[in-house]
């Protein structure tokens, strides 16, 4: 028994002649893309049918889904503001011929009529459609409107002085305030964006600090409680540390970009070593934000992180101090200390990595006992001019 082919889902492409309507059913049926849009045109031509339906399955049909590599934006062919203003200046054309040479008041408010909707058309694709347009560019969107524009004042005005009527009055009148209204309609248009844009931005935030309520009073305090039971050296407390610093990176530093400023490159390393060794490196910072992207500082005190994480484990202290004039970094641990004196002449870490390192930057390094056990390494940096190097 043979089975049917499974249809794809009817749906519009991205890539369209005007709105994607026949291309999408012409998928949809298994149907010829030329033949779907033969049968609309004639469908449109006997009564106007065919352009109902386009328009109900052009509101109604969504779009195709963007790819990775493609653009969330759709491609129209059809330069539709462009024809409209063409088919507004052959109505103004039929407007100035009537007027002028004594044509029938009819056929003068069916041109009018026909000037109008044609300009309006043009007016509200560009700003509806081609604004978001790859292959349209802001220059053809503003002679759009603006041809529009023109045409609908020189039809008005021309209706107004060669033929004054009751009827002629109102619809010149009509489409003088129309072309006003158009002018203004892109920054209505603009200001509704920004007014859209910022609600829905206000929106997601409120969402973001709901959930990250709801959060903070139970994942994060989880996964808080998980790390004091089992002990900082723990491999449990590793990953839920690691866990912890990804939600709240998500919760509270959100998708702005943050900025490279030196503590900030330092609870970067400090969570770096954090996933590879099992230790629980707090790292906090005092005094004004200072940038030192690549700083010497930065490498002596990740050497300095590494070698409390693979010698003393546990909890390492990680202080930032800044002034005007100098920078300072303590790293601290909990482990049995080190004697600089008793290390070998090929161990390089301490002597090359955090003191030659700093030295050669112009700053210092000193490895003393720490307070209560452990050591403690002291970096010291004259902060550059202007904050930033």
């Amino acid at each position: 028994m043979t089975t049917l082919a499974e249809r794809p889902a009817l749906s519009r492409p991205r890539d369209v002649m005007l709105g994607g309507v026949c291309a999408g059913v012409a998928r949809h049926l298994g149907w010829s893309t030329r033949g779907t849009r033969m049968l609309a045109l004639a469908l449109a031509v006997a009564g106007g049918a065919g352009i109902l339906l386009y328009l109900w399955l052009w509101a109604l049909v969504p779009l195709d889904a963007p790819t990775s590599d493609e653009e969330p934006t759709v491609r129209r062919r059809i330069p539709a503001a462009a024809i409209s203003a063409a088919l507004a200046g052959a109505g103004a054309l039929a407007v100035l011929t009537l007027a002028t040479n004594g044509g029938n008041d009819r056929g003068l408010t069916s041109a009018l009529l026909a000037t109008t909707l044609a300009s309006a058309a043009a007016v509200a694709w560009s700003l509806g459609f081609d604004r978001h347009d790859p292959e349209r560019t802001a220059r053809y969107g503003l002679w759009a409107r603006w041809v529009s524009v023109g045409l609908l004042v020189v039809a008005g005005v021309t209706a107004l002085l060669a033929r004054p009527s009751a009827i002629n009055a109102v619809i010149g009148v009509g489409m003088v305030v129309l072309a006003v209204a158009f002018v203004a309609a892109p920054r209505i248009v603009a200001l509704t964006t920004d007014l859209e844009t910022a609600r829905t931005a206000r929106v997601r935030e409120e969402q973001r600090a709901e959930i990250a309520a709801h959060l903070h009073d139970s994942v994060l305090q989880t996964l808080a409680l998980i790390q004091n039971r089992a002990g900082p050296s723990s491999e449990v407390a590793r990953i839920a540390r690691a866990q912890e610093r990804e939600l709240r990176d998500w919760l509270f530093v959100g998708d702005e970009p943050t900025v490279a400023d030196l503590a900030t490159e330092l609870r970067q390393v400090a969570a770096a070593v954090e996933l590879d060794y099992p230790v629980r490196i707090d790292v906090v910072a005092a005094g004004d934000s200072i940038e030192l992207s690549g700083s010497a500082i930065v490498a002596a005190a990740r050497e300095a992180m590494l070698n409390a994480a693979r010698h003393a484990g546990g909890d390492v202290s990680v202080y930032l101090e800044t002034s005007p004039s100098a920078i300072d970094v303590f790293v601290r641990d909990r482990g049995p200390g080190v004697d600089l004196d008793a290390l070998p002449s090929d161990r390089l870490g301490i002597r090359e990595s955090i003191i030659g390192r700093m030295s050669r930057a112009g700053g210092t390094a000193t490895v003393r006992p720490g307070a209560g056990g452990g050591t403690e390494v002291h970096l010291h940096l004259d902060a550059p001019a202007g904050g930033e190097s």
